[in-house]
């Protein structure tokens, strides 16, 4: 009798530790699908979709039929639909029928507060519309309350044109800042030093003080927002001022953005004070190194492209404002071909008039030919790589923008493929450089969130900046218009 009673307790010992098991099994299938939805899929934030993707990604050039899973504001993966919607839950999912998904634009040369200059002085050559117009104008005008608007007008602008990315080389880096970090964009601010006065400073040293102080405010605080120096130009800031910036920018570890070679002008001024052109000068003072992007360089020799390649410098072309101001023809496919790290810009509206990549897209890829005489010059592939990825490597940013790949941030855009001048499609990526603009550009994503949603903005208000664009443009039209 006692054997069975012992045969009994361990059977029910087995018994109760079996049912045990099972419940502790069930209790953690249940919380993994709690937590990951639909057992074997992941959880996402984000799923976005696309009829193409145009990663910029060689090993997967364009995908068909594909989607991006997003997560924590990075890409976790990127394959055909069927495939990305078999292995994630998403919180939601942004459908791509009739879309192109594709890096978002990097715009590598900008002052955006101006747009509230655009259109004030137009058909004039650089050093008359710079020294006689925009010079005073920014003496009289450019405030706080002028850079909040300003920037958030520019926001407005360049989110509905796609670009996520953008470098910003102006006056008031802390409020441009913080418009930046509202509006949800990409940016390096830099806050612009020159030696003579400028709009709330008498000189570099106060000037440059200030931007070192920026620096040290915002080095860090924000992932999207990445503080830089921007010595204005070599014909406006002194050798010894140039190498306190580069001096400087080493011991921050920052980026530096310089204005370079954009003029014959300038070309010409720089060799009669120092004996060499403006970059072989940049050169003999040490300046030249990867962390430094040039806006420009229209005017540079055979040398110089080589050794720009040579020390890594990042190439802004600005086609848009080097034409209106007639400053010339860069000389881009011998840099391309040099390997000079190239990328796009816009300039700031005053010169330029928009914010629009695409126009700089399909004029880089326009100009280029009719100079060479060669239509195979600049093909779209490396125009569209040079406002994408070629923008982030001339930034320094390529390890997390310009490309659509695992474990970059997820900066994306649809751009649609319905209207008439993008019908019929036969080459994805030439329509995007030679048919599309802004007005076709959908949706916006900058490290995950969504910015514009079927062109309905969600991080701005436009009519408030409408309204405060409108009253200053007239106080500027008023008071400045009749004394100039």
């Amino acid at each position: 009798m006692k054997y069975h009673l012992t045969k009994y307790y361990k059977l029910l010992v087995i018994f109760v530790c079996t049912t045990l098991l099972v419940f502790s099994s069930q209790v953690v299938i249940a919380q993994s699908n709690y937590h990951f939805g639909t057992p074997g899929k992941q959880r996402v934030q984000l799923i976005v979709g696309g009829d193409f993707i145009v990663t910029m990604n060689e090993a997967q050039p364009v995908i068909e039929n594909g989607a991006i899973a997003i997560r924590d504001g990075k890409i976790v993966a990127v394959d055909t639909q069927y495939k990305i919607m078999a292995s994630y839950r998403a919180d939601r999912t942004l459908p791509g029928d009739g879309m192109v998904l594709m890096p978002g634009l990097v715009n590598g040369h900008s002052h955006s507060a101006m747009v509230l200059f655009r259109g004030l002085a137009d058909d004039l050559a650089l050093q008359d519309w710079l020294e006689n117009y925009i010079f005073p104008a920014e003496g009289k005008f450019v405030d706080e309350n002028f850079v909040r608007v300003g920037e958030q007008l520019a926001c407005w602008e360049m989110i509905r044109g796609g670009t996520t990315t953008f470098v910003d080389m102006y006056f008031e880096p802390d409020v441009a800042a913080n418009v930046v970090k509202e509006c949800g964009l990409r940016a390096i601010i830099a806050p612009s030093s020159i030696d003579f006065p400028s709009p709330g400073f008498q000189g570099w040293d106060d000037a440059f003080a200030s931007s070192i102080d920026f620096l040290k405010r915002w080095k860090g605080k924000n992932e999207r927002i990445m503080p830089a120096l921007a010595p204005h130009a070599p014909y406006t800031v002194s050798p010894e001022h140039l190498v306190q910036a580069i001096q400087a920018a080493r011991n921050y570890d920052v980026p530096l953005t310089i204005h370079l070679a954009e003029t014959q002008a300038e070309v010409q001024d720089v060799q009669e004070r120092y004996n060499a052109t403006p970059v072989k000068h940049l050169e003999n003072l040490g300046f030249l190194e990867p962390r430094v992007f040039a806006a420009h360089v229209v005017w540079p020799n055979e040398s110089e492209i080589a050794l720009l390649a040579k020390r890594g410098v990042g190439v802004i072309h600005n086609p848009d404002s080097n034409l209106k101001l007639a400053s010339g023809f860069a000389p881009i496919p011998a840099m391309l071909k040099a390997g000079v790290k190239v990328g796009l810009g816009t300039d700031g509206a005053a010169s330029n008039n928009v914010l629009d990549m695409w126009k700089a897209i399909r004029l880089t890829a326009l100009i280029h030919k009719g100079t060479t005489l060669d239509p195979t010059a600049v093909p779209a592939k490396t125009v569209l790589r040079m406002a994408t990825l070629g923008g982030a490597e001339a930034l320094g940013l390529s390890d997390k923008i310009g490309a659509i790949k695992v474990g970059l941030q997820a900066d994306l855009i649809q751009v649609q493929l319905k209207e008439p001048h993008l019908l019929p499609l036969y080459d994805v990526i030439s329509h995007l450089v030679y048919a599309a603009d802004s007005q076709d550009v959908d949706t916006v994503i900058v490290n995950g969130q969504v910015l514009m949603e079927k062109r309905r903005m969600l991080t701005v208000d436009p009519e408030r900046i409408r309204r405060e664009a409108t009253s200053i443009a007239q106080r500027i039209k008023a008071q400045f218009r009749t004394s100039n």
